[in-house]
């Protein structure tokens, strides 16, 4: 992990920083792409009678791909790649590779999403379908329904983000307006074999949400679409040919997405093999290897970023003042991912506003952090994956002549956390499941002579929600 630090006020919370550093590694090693479609296709690897065609589609492609590579070589007998653009890492050999923009599609996504289509209509009964979708698979895989510019379409998400609306609102408005999402791929296809391995980014799992549910059937409908628009003021903003086009589904002279008793998905099969349960998982395994006493909130958390921010940082004050039923040192973890409602001007992201909003509530107290992280590296349109705040985080910024309230209001926390060299800098780390929240609470005065060691195991809290009993975080 790439970061700097400024000195801090306390070797307990230099220690807290250490060990969110190892959390965080912890749960990025669990995700990683490669690794995980390896295992999925490892012992029940398909063996079409036809041609074996692999798309992957998302921040995580190219590593899902090289996965498939290694397992199945030369059977692939079609490979395509659309991923976002500047993904580090080589491209698997035999893949045609179309970077796209993140998070609003561009020509890029227009010309991959073409190949895609083309090659869903080239296959026949005898062939097998591979498909890898990951976080970020909804900007890529786009091709607007006819009469809708790239334009008109950038614009209409580029509202819905700003407005604060759902990851599931979003793809309930994209799925309309797309000519792939919302099962109109495996439409395409039929009667094709498909198996879709899915890095699952959202709340969840749900297939159809997951990159906009390409070959999943669709429970959203034209109704949806209109109801969000309306929902966050949308409605007159959004370009004439959006609303045009709505307005034809909900007069039924479009069809409708493909929904479940559809034939189109009778040779279907859709699996997770990912996600934000999987990152919290081995965060709380790394968590209580460095004597931890555990406690996980949820793995679907959701919500806007300055009030979850508020609320882990109020858990980390009652945990602190000795008003919870788990003595620290203690770590909560959640994982999920917050929006955040654009007001003011600033720069930053949804982890970011997230870690500023607990810096207001942890003002002063000793020995506590609250850290947010994007699996994916990425927090908002910024280099920086996240970042971390302690109770010293408030006094520190005023002794830098920053306001954190007032950088709070204008959504400008990236400039704070910079000047505190409090961000968190992974670089992009070619996986995505949502985001990993964390708050430990170190021992009462930093003192770390009680902390177990880490080699030998640590310690589990009781009379909280904690992991279940076969080691995976709950739901």
């Amino acid at each position: 992990m790439r970061e700097t630090r400024s000195s801090l006020p306390s070797p307990g919370e230099r220690r807290l920083y250490e060990d969110a550093d190892s959390l965080i590694s912890a749960a990025l090693r669990a995700v990683e792409p490669c690794r995980l479609v390896e295992a999925a296709l490892e012992g029940r690897p398909p063996q079409p009678a036809g041609e074996l065609v692999v798309i992957s589609v998302g921040k995580a492609a190219r590593a899902m791909a090289e996965g498939a590579r290694r397992v199945l070589g030369s059977q692939i007998g079609e490979g395509i790649l659309l991923l976002p653009r500047r993904t580090p890492g080589a491209i698997p050999e035999g893949f045609a590779t179309f970077p796209c923009g993140h998070p609003l599609p561009d020509q890029g996504s227009l010309n991959g999403s073409r190949a895609v289509l083309e090659a869903a209509r080239r296959a026949h009964a005898t062939d097998l379908v591979l498909l890898l979708i990951s976080g970020g698979a909804s900007a890529c895989l786009t091709l607007p329904q006819e009469g809708i510019s790239l334009d008109d379409l950038r614009e209409t998400t580029d509202l819905l983000l700003k407005a604060g609306a759902l990851i599931q609102e979003v793809n309930a408005v994209r799925k309309h307006l797309d000519r792939l999402k919302g099962g109109q791929m495996a439409r395409a296809a039929a009667p094709a074999s498909i198996l879709a391995l899915l890095l699952s980014d959202v709340p969840g799992d749900l297939p159809d949400v997951i990159g906009s549910g390409p070959v999943s059937p669709d429970n959203s409908t034209f109704a949806d679409a209109s109801d969000v628009l309306k929902r966050y003021g949308l409605w007159e903003r959004v370009p004439d040919s959006v609303r045009r086009h709505v307005e034809r589904g909900l007069e039924r002279q479009v069809p409708d997405t493909p929904k479940e008793a559809e034939p189109d998905f009778d040779r279907v099969q859709l699996r997770v093999i990912g996600n934000s349960a999987t990152a919290v998982g081995a965060a709380r395994r790394e968590a209580e290897r460095r004597g931890y006493r555990t406690i996980v909130l949820s793995t679907e958390l959701t919500g806007e970023a300055r009030a979850v921010g508020s609320r882990l940082a109020g858990r980390a004050r009652e945990l602190r003042e000795a008003r919870g039923m788990t003595a620290p040192p203690t770590c909560v973890l959640a994982g999920g991912e917050t929006t955040v409602t654009v007001i003011g001007g600033g720069r930053g992201g949804r982890n970011q506003e997230l870690a500023l909003s607990a810096a207001l509530v942890l003002d002063g107290l000793e020995n506590v952090l609250v850290a947010s992280v994007g699996t994916d590296g990425v927090d908002g349109p910024t280099d920086a994956a996240g970042a971390r705040a302690t109770g010293s985080t408030v006094n520190r910024a005023r002794s830098n002549g920053l306001d954190p309230a007032e950088h709070l209001a204008s959504n400008d926390a990236y400039p704070l956390f910079r000047v505190l060299d409090d961000l968190i800098l992974t670089g992009p780390t070619g996986t995505n499941v949502s985001d990993l929240m964390m708050v430990l609470v170190g021992d009462s005065a930093g003192d770390s002579e009680q902390r177990a060691d880490p080699e030998r195991g640590g310690r589990t809290g009781r009379g909280d929600p904690v992991s279940g009993a076969d080691g995976s975080a709950p739901r």
